[in-house]
């Protein structure tokens, strides 16, 4: 038997695998997915796991990563309600504003296209499509998370001589 110090196994037939700094998806799937990350973060996080998925051809990972993207919209669903901290309200601020020069291709809401998303994955969890129609799905799932991230992240508001208003002329605190 080996002792506690020793890299020997006491077990010879249990190895550790060859190396899983290859890989980014371990990583990803143990970051953390909460209320402590800021939109910003979020939607990173959420963007980093739909391309690994995309990547990835090892079913068990495809469904750890389906079900941490699942986690990671679920918790952007908390996040589109929540007021924006200050930091992110300079972050989408810009001094002046063009009509329609931050316009996302969509014109649909962020919690509408939020949930596109989670019903792609969703559909890609239950595994009950062929090959062909998975790797759809995912570039289509991987699609709307980036364009869901774009348009979050693209500016909202503009400096004027009357305060911060939205983009288009609208004043007020709506922001996604």
């Amino acid at each position: 038997m080996a002792n506690a110090n020793s890299t020997t196994f006491a077990r010879p037939e249990i190895m550790l695998p060859e190396s899983d700094t290859d890989s980014a998806i371990p990583l990803l799937l143990s970051a953390p997915l909460g209320n402590s990350l800021d939109l910003f973060e979020l939607l990173d996080r959420c963007r980093h796991l739909a391309d690994a998925l995309i990547e990835s051809d090892n079913h068990t990972e495809r469904m750890a990563l389906c079900g941490r993207l699942l986690a990671g919209l679920e918790v952007l669903r908390s996040a589109l309600d929540a007021t924006l901290p200050p930091h992110l309200i300079d972050r989408l601020t810009i001094d002046a504003a063009t009509p329609d020069d931050y316009r996302g291709p969509f014109s649909t809401d962020s919690e509408t296209l939020r949930e596109y998303c989670a019903a792609l994955t969703l559909l890609l969890l239950q595994h009950q499509q062929t090959a062909q129609q998975e790797a759809s799905i995912t570039g289509l799932l991987s699609e709307l998370v980036s364009v869901l991230v774009t348009d979050l992240k693209a500016p909202r508001f503009v400096q004027t001589e009357a305060g911060l208003m939205m983009i288009g002329g609208e004043g007020g605190k709506g922001v996604h």
